[in-house]
């Protein structure tokens, strides 16, 4: 089955269960009520059903299955992904503790890493010093063996380095859902890269077409939702649908030939927006999942720009990005990286110094 009809059916699949799901959540109370949810970083006065994750993983469960071969790794993705959503929707409903949000975070990361993903390997950025240095650092040299209903493997250090990657994304992709369509438009342009990024292998690697598929299937269930979730959205990722897409925007950067370099490039902005409010909460006391109002789109609403506005405005960055993550090496990968993380933290330094008496509102 070519790419466009997968495309196709996984946008057709959301674009037809998210108004369905959304009319569930308001029958069950998956809902965003403003006067009753006393939460710093909400900005909406209207209640919004907020059960994104179930259309958005039904589509994508539905199309996996009817267009790819079941295979150990896609039933980890599926089985993971299922976890994700349910504690995503147990949040949406009874707003979970840090910890246990967390738990369930690990468990699924454990469920997805057990079913064979994982770094083997990530390119030596000191390698463009010449000498004795590498191109790649093996992380997959220590092999811990054991018998549990049969002969049984862990990586240590590659087992490791997936888990904190997929971890690290889901929340990173987590703190970017600010204004409506920000984050779902965020996680359809990494996908795409991801995609065709993934297409330079899929000659020389067959297992390559079918996480081409689950990239530009992601990318299509994405989409369907994104519909429903452009200003003045009708209906909210919430912490399931958050959880699922940044899950996925890990666990396909690392099936695609470890392109985590060119995810991180992509994302850029959210990425660095989420390690800069982590650092800034843990150094001043505080939770690193306490909700505030300084993340970067709230700064740029306190600018009197428009939702819409912001959500634009991190897609052209995340595609523009994108593009230079397709076009350059990897070296050059790391400066531009480099580059964007001193623009971005010097643009949050700036607007923390200059709009410290609105961040409480």
């Amino acid at each position: 089955m070519n790419f466009l009809l997968s495309f196709f059916i996984a946008f057709a699949s959301s674009l037809l269960l998210t108004p369905i799901v959304k009319n569930l959540a308001r029958k069950y109370a998956l809902v965003d009520d403003p006067r009753k949810r006393d939460h710093p970083a909400t900005i909406h006065k209207k209640i919004i059903p907020r059960a994104g994750g179930i259309p958005i993983f039904l589509a994508f469960l539905f199309t996996t299955l009817l267009v790819l071969p079941f295979t150990k790794q896609l039933a980890g993705i599926l089985i993971g992904g299922a976890v994700l959503v349910f504690v995503g929707v147990l949040d949406d409903k009874y707003d979970l503790s840090s910890g246990q949000k967390l738990l369930g975070q690990l468990l699924a990361v454990i469920i997805v890493v057990g079913s064979g993903i994982g770094i083997s390997f990530i390119t030596n950025p000191l390698y463009f010093l010449g000498g004795a240095f590498e191109q790649v650092i093996r992380l997959d040299s220590v092999r811990y063996s054991f018998e549990f209903f049969g002969s049984h493997s862990i990586l240590v250090w590659a087992d490791l380095f997936a888990l904190f990657w997929i971890v690290w994304v889901i929340n990173m992709v987590n703190f970017s859902a600010g204004v409506d369509g920000q984050m779902p438009g965020i996680v359809l342009v990494a996908l795409l890269v991801i995609f065709i990024a993934s297409l330079r292998f899929v000659g020389a690697d067959e297992n390559q077409l079918i996480v081409s598929k689950v990239a530009l299937i992601g990318a299509g269930v994405t989409l369907g939702f994104l519909v429903f979730n452009v200003y003045p959205a009708k209906i909210f990722p919430g912490d399931s649908g958050s959880y699922f897409l940044g899950f996925l925007v890990a666990v396909t950067a690392i099936l695609s030939g470890a392109k985590v370099g060119t995810a991180i490039l992509v994302m850029a902005v959210p990425l660095i927006d989420g390690v800069f409010t982590v650092i800034r909460r843990m150094t001043s006391g505080k939770s690193p999942f306490a909700g505030d109002r300084k993340h970067l789109h709230h700064r740029l609403l306190e600018l009197g720009w428009g939702q819409r506005r912001i959500a634009l405005f991190y897609w052209a960055l995340c595609a523009i990005l994108g593009a230079i993550a397709l076009i350059l090496p990897t070296v050059e990968k790391l400066f531009a990286g480099a580059l964007v993380a001193i623009i971005i933290v010097g643009g949050l330094l700036w607007l923390n110094m200059n709009l410290p008496q609105k961040a409480q509102k």
